[in-house]
């Protein structure tokens, strides 16, 4: 039988609620299931990964990956509740069980996979060079080429000099208090560029390209993935397996849309034939 075949008489014979009797009596696969709805913990001020658009709608990568899950659990994307909580909460939740995933740009570590399950990862994040379109200096080689004329503001933490010292070794370092004042040293011209999060950069250029400019620099990879609580390891393969459709099987359609959305990109088509997973 081909596999379109196969794929078209799957689809008739299976049942949810047939499907959570498959898992673990304990495992949140039947909870979830049985309740009808899936819980996700989130935020609510980060774009582009979970915001309030101008309708007041909770939207962003890190939603739609919830939307991903949902629509594999119960064919609808909108059977979904999502808890807005603050980054602190995002592991007590789901160790105490309030949500049954938390979706909040969270980076995998080693430290914090002793403590939940990480599900595979759905962004690569990294530190990226943002700068103005008029700009004498917009390029990451005509950053490189002012030496130490250069001056790079980034949010205050131990590792600032150390960060923008790996790709522009002579550039002067502005160590800011908050994000928005990063943003603001850029604006105001006291700075030539803003060393900030790759999804920032992709975001911000995508929205508003006459006003900032990608310098074309990107490093210190970082891996988001989703936490769920250790232990469940139906819930954790359930959850791997619908990231892994929607990223590079025949379900890309939310996940494309999202790239799209919040970080202007097309997503590479996929090629059936040799795995590229």
């Amino acid at each position: 039988m081909g596999a379109v075949a196969i794929g078209a008489a799957a689809s008739m014979a299976l049942d949810p609620k047939a499907a959570a009797a498959q898992a673990a009596s304990d495992s949140l696969l039947r909870t979830v299931l049985d309740r009808g709805h899936l819980i996700v913990g989130t935020g609510s001020t980060n774009a582009p990964w979970h915001f309030e658009n101008d309708a007041g709608e909770l939207v962003g990568m890190d939603i739609t990956m919830g939307r991903i899950i949902a629509q594999a659990l119960f064919d609808d994307p909108a059977k979904v509740e999502f808890v807005k909580q603050d980054a602190q909460q995002r592991i007590p939740n789901i160790v105490t069980g309030k949500v049954d995933i938390t979706l909040q740009f969270m980076t995998i570590s080693g430290v914090r996979a002793q403590l939940i399950n990480f599900t595979r990862p759905y962004y690569v994040e990294g530190v990226a060079l943002l700068t103005k379109p008029d700009s004498a200096a917009k390029t990451y080689d005509e950053l490189k080429a002012k030496s130490s004329g250069a001056r790079v503001a980034i949010l205050q933490n131990v590792d600032a000099e150390t960060t923008v010292h790996a790709v522009l070794p002579e550039a002067q370092v502005m160590q800011i208090d908050t994000q928005a004042n990063v943003f603001q040293a850029l604006d105001s011209n006291r700075a030539d560029a803003s060393a900030v999060d790759l999804s920032n950069v992709r975001w911000l250029v995508a929205k508003n390209p006459d006003r900032y400019f990608d310098a074309g620099k990107q490093w210190n990879s970082m891996l988001y993935g989703g936490g769920v609580r250790q232990g469940d390891l139906d819930w954790l393969q359930f959850v791997n397996t619908a990231f892994s459709i929607a990223m590079f099987g025949h379900q890309n359609q939310l996940y494309d849309q999202g790239f799209k959305d919040f970080f202007g990109l097309e997503p590479p088509v996929r090629q059936p034939g040799f795995p590229t997973i």
